[in-house]
């Protein structure tokens, strides 16, 4: 998995790595943040939250159009800046007037603006780097890397952002609204790491810097599409961006409903073996252990094996240090569940590419299309553990009035849903990108790239009903509505499953 890949992969995932943590960082805290420091409603920072998601995931469209003409790597540069200039104005403690709001989403338009020309033109030189005939059957595998990386960033962001924030309430002093500035401040930190390693490196991946058209120009092997053709490709597409829009306003409920969830009910500590999960420490003893096991039955040579078995060895030793040192009870923050879903996507990789890779050698793999169903179906059953977990829980405004009389449930709750839509992440998001880039005609496949992204933003921008219904509504019925819109998507791509493996 890990061999044979360009050396400009590793810089260029790196430097996504320190973007993705401080923008994850940011996001762990962002929505608790906007109910702290100006007073608002979960409603009212469900529309901004989701505002902001929704700009992100659309402005990469702005910026791939921009790098047609201007080239990646200045767009990666400028973009980065850009970002730059937004933590930065959120860094500072601003209080929670009418100026402070001004100046915060400000910092949410160059952070978000700057994340375009940034995240999709990086990408694009990382698949650049596979045009190469010797490095063209790595190309999955590499992507596969390149998004673990971004995923490793995010596993660390939600402990940053707790950590520093304690810091700076005991050793500062500051007050807790103040604190989440600090956790802001984190993110340019990151993103100077992050353009260090870029320019550094910039030798090994120098020569993905060139446009579209250019790149488009020097392939001779495009296969000519009849209009008809044309238009049932982009039909399909279509038909799947909108299911798509459904699946990323119920998955991003990790940074804002789920949030909401993680704040005010489950137990605000934990003790034994369950305390263990909230130590991302421990979380990359796992991830280390994982790969180890793979390597200990991948490998070639017996001391390759040896090696393996030596480090997996180590990873369990660790985790028994860890468990001998136990005593008490940890405090359990809201933002750390975040981590979860980072850390089973990292975790889970190796496993869910071993399994498609068997089912491939017996003529059994799904196509894309029925993946991204059965991720449907899968993300509907992670709301349906939410649901039954919030069964005769008071509802969000009976427990912020019940004090003493608050009814608080088991953390493994939340940490299961993640487990569950990670699976589901795992089926849809990189299928999805796969079936736009085999199916889109050769001379749109800008566009329908773009056309993936602002699927992916209008569903950030949906994230808000979830928020909408957060107050007086019993959680069952917040979660049934996630439930409903999944199973809907899914039958609607079983039913044009047909048409769509047609052009698959």
């Amino acid at each position: 998995m890990f061999n044979g890949h360009p050396k400009g992969l590793w810089a260029l995932a790196l430097a996504n790595t320190g973007e993705r943590f401080g923008y994850y960082t940011m996001l762990a805290v962002f929505a608790l943040f906007l109910r702290e420091n100006f007073g608002l409603a979960s409603g009212a920072a469900g529309a901004i939250y989701s505002t902001f998601l929704g700009l992100v995931y659309f402005m990469p469209l702005v910026g791939g159009v921009m790098a047609d003409k201007f080239g990646f790597g200045k767009m990666v540069t400028i973009g980065i800046t850009i970002m730059f200039i937004g933590y930065l104005l959120l860094s500072f403690p601003l209080g929670g007037d009418t100026v402070a709001m001004i100046a915060m989403l400000a910092a949410l338009l160059f952070i978000s603006v700057g994340t375009g020309l940034f995240k999709g033109n990086l990408q694009v030189m990382v698949g650049n780097l596979y045009d190469e005939a010797k490095y063209s059957d790595k190309r999955d595998a590499g992507f596969s890397v390149f998004y673990m990386a971004i995923n490793i960033g995010a596993m660390f962001a939600p402990t940053a952002a707790i950590k520093i924030m304690e810091w700076a309430q005991t050793s500062l002093g500051v007050s807790e609204a103040d604190s989440y500035h600090y956790a802001f401040g984190v993110a340019c930190l990151s993103l100077i790491a992050s353009i260090a390693i870029y320019y550094i490196f910039r030798s090994t991946f120098a020569h993905t810097d060139r446009s579209k058209k250019t790149a488009a120009a020097g392939n001779t092997n495009v296969k000519e599409l009849t209009p008809a053709e044309t238009k049932e490709r982009i039909v399909c597409l279509c038909l799947v961006f909108a299911v798509v829009i459904f699946f990323w306003m119920a998955f991003h409920q990790n940074g804002l409903t789920l949030t909401y969830f993680a704040d005010e009910f489950p137990a605000k500590s934990s003790t034994g073996v369950q305390s263990m999960l909230f130590d991302v420490w421990n979380l990359v003893a796992i991830i280390v252990m994982v790969y180890a096991g793979f390597s200990v039955f991948q490998s070639k040579t017996a001391k390759g094996k040896g090696i393996a078995g030596a480090i997996f060895l180590a990873g369990l030793a660790f985790l028994g240090w860890q468990y001998s040192k136990l005593s008490g009870s940890v405090a359990v923050d809201a933002p750390i569940f975040q981590q979860f879903n980072p850390f089973y996507v990292v975790a889970l990789t190796p496993v869910s590419m071993a399994i498609f890779s068997s089912l491939a050698a017996k003529g059994k793999e799904p196509s894309a299309p029925r993946k991204i169903a059965y991720g449907m179906l899968i993300a509907a059953v992670g709301f349906g553990v939410m649901a039954i977990g919030s069964m005769g829980l008071l509802t969000p405004d009976q427990q912020a009035a019940a004090g003493d009389a608050a009814t608080f449930v088991s953390p493994n709750w939340l940490i299961s849903t993640y487990l569950v839509l990670t699976f589901a992440e795992l089926l849809l998001s990189p299928m999805g990108i796969s079936f736009v880039s085999k199916v889109a005609p050769p001379k749109l496949k800008g566009m329908m790239m773009g056309g993936w992204f602002v699927a992916t933003a209008l569903g950030n921008f949906l994230t808000k009903v979830g928020s909408q219904f957060w107050g007086d509504i019993p959680l069952v019925a917040v979660w049934g509505i996630f439930i409903v819109l999944c199973v809907i998507s899914a039958i609607f791509m079983f039913t044009m499953m047909k048409r769509l493996e047609k052009v698959a």
